[in-house]
């Protein structure tokens, strides 16, 4: 009955506005921004309907009664809403507005209301929607063209952000809000710009600079932020790139490049299951997702090919092992972690291998890669150890001390010490030309070859120099052999302590002791002590 009641009586007011906009199934009669229908403003409307009345009196009236309330309530509702924002009570707010336009639909203030409370709710694609539905209502309406043009800029659209603020200043030329919205859409633009040079170059520390700038303007844009995210990933800062992604997987659970993200720093993590279950889930929200695909493809080769490494290690196939681990470490250099893992690995291989120098060089790349990886110091300063290199190995386990105190590192760390301070005394088993297993019987019969070599007595007719030299030789030769063929001197040598009170005058006894002195008449009384 009432909608009959209305399309009768706009069809009446159509003769008389024939500038308004009535079609066969509106609901609505929409007038030119001079007049309105529902808010009935101006004595010339009603004077104009004056003739409508006289013809259909009780309809009309009933119509224009209907639509004064109606109007009136929804002022109603819209001064509430207009209260309850000022006390900053924006859900409230919202209610009442969503009341203003239900009662009231074709008004654009309304709608620009809804707009800017939907914006302190930060829900600003829904912002947006209303934004434009109050500018296709009027296309004059300043506010709406302006909150439309911000509402695109927080969501990262800067362009279609600049061509509503131009909107504005074609309307209002000296908006001066208008003006400072252009300057921040342009500089949105070019920092996009910069970010996608910066990517290209793999200068993450510039992409997240400039993000950090843009969201300044654009702080709703998800594709910003997973970008800013995964350049944190890449620069190692995997915390932060992980709070970025929940924050939009907390807004948007089914955004796949936030997924790909979370993805991404559990596989630099070395999280290489976890990782794959977020590449999986991003490509089941994003099918095309290439950067999830290639990821997902990396993470299960790389752990392929560890497992494999790992395998052939146990079964103490070493040359199997480093190869492996060599055609994994191909695979992704941008993995730090596993790629570190990976190269101490190979270099606990080389040690197998006794390929000493390669195995140090790779746990010098493991530890550049990751300062903090434990073990990779720990094999390093083994393999030191065994090249005698104590200085080296001592840095690197105090090192590991220092990271962790433990009893073990500690024993580690006093025994570098240890051979450190016994490599800094003459090394009498290297004098006498013995290994530091040689038996009493060896130890003798290399004292005698060395002693021979260095006597005194062969180098008579030799410079001077030289019988200098080879003097020094043959004391070292005796003072060795005093060490070394005592057992109580060779159990405290051969534990580190200092000897230098136990020898006296060693050299001078080791002297004595092969021939009575440099007048001794030959080799024919060097080997009397032995019987």
């Amino acid at each position: 009955m009432l909608f009959c009641v209305s399309v009768f009586a706009m069809e009446s007011v159509h003769q008389i506005f024939p500038s308004c906009n009535l079609g066969p199934k509106d609901k609505y009669l929409t007038f030119p921004p001079s007049t309105s229908l529902f808010c009935f403003c101006g004595k010339a409307f009603y004077s104009t309907l004056s003739w409508v009345m006289s013809t259909n009196g009780l309809i009309v009236k009933l119509f224009l009664s209907f639509i004064s309330l109606s109007s009136r309530e929804a002022e109603s509702f819209k001064e509430q809403g207009n209260a309850y924002y000022i006390k900053k009570d924006y859900s409230e707010a919202f209610n009442y507005y969503t009341k203003a336009i239900d009662m009231c639909p074709k008004n654009a203030s309304y709608y620009g209301n809804r707009a800017a409370t939907l914006m302190m709710l930060s829900r600003h694609r829904e912002a947006l929607e209303d934004s434009q539905q109050a500018v296709r209502l009027d296309d004059t309406f300043m506010k709406g063209h302006l909150r439309e043009g911000k509402c695109h800029l927080s969501l990262g659209n800067a362009m279609a952000a600049s061509r509503c603020f131009h909107r504005v200043l074609e309307l209002e030329p000296d908006n001066s809000q208008a003006q400072q919205e252009v300057k921040n859409a342009d500089s949105v633009l070019e920092y996009e710009k910069m970010a996608e040079i910066g990517f290209e170059k793999h200068d993450f520390r510039m992409v997240v600079f400039c993000m950090d700038r843009a969201l300044e303007s654009a702080s709703a844009c998800h594709r910003f932020k997973v970008l800013k995210a995964e350049c944190l990933a890449m620069l190692g800062r995997y915390p932060e790139a992980q709070s970025v992604a929940s924050d939009i997987l907390r807004m948007d659970a089914t955004n796949g490049d936030a997924l790909y993200v979370r993805g991404l720093c559990l596989y630099y993590e070395d999280c290489i299951d976890k990782a794959v279950q977020f590449f999986v889930q991003a490509l089941r929200m994003a099918p095309d997702h290439e950067k999830a695909r290639l990821a997902c493809r990396n993470a299960k080769a790389l752990k392929a090919k560890k497992e494999d490494g790992n395998q052939a290690f146990k079964d103490g196939n070493y040359d199997a092992a480093y190869e492996l681990y060599s055609e994994a470490l191909t695979i992704d250099p941008n993995n730090i972690k596993t790629n570190a893992k990976l190269f101490c690995n190979r270099g606990t291989v080389g040690s197998k291998l006794k390929k000493i120098d390669q195995a140090i060089e790779d746990c010098t790349k493991a530890v550049k890669l990751d300062e903090t990886y434990i073990k990779a110091y720990l094999r390093r300063a083994q393999c030191y150890m065994d090249k005698e290199e104590y200085d080296e190995a001592v840095r690197d386990y105090e090192k590991v001390y220092q990271t962790e105190k433990t009893k073990e590192h500690k024993h580690l760390l006093k025994n570098a010490q240890l051979e450190l301070k016994k490599s800094k005394r003459k090394d009498y088993y290297k004098v006498l030309g013995v290994d530091k297993n040689a038996t009493e019987d060896e130890i003798k019969k290399a004292y005698r070859k060395r002693a021979l070599m260095h006597h005194p007595d062969r180098h008579s007719s030799a410079s001077a120099e030289i019988q200098k030299e080879e003097e020094k030789k043959f004391k070292e030769v005796g003072e060795a052999f005093t060490v070394l063929s005592d057992p109580k001197k060779k159990s405290r040598y051969d534990s580190g302590h200092d000897l230098e009170d136990d020898t006296g005058n060693m050299g001078g006894e080791g002297w004595r002791s092969v021939g009575g002195g440099r007048g001794s008449s030959g080799p024919g009384n060097f080997f009397f002590q032995f019987g």
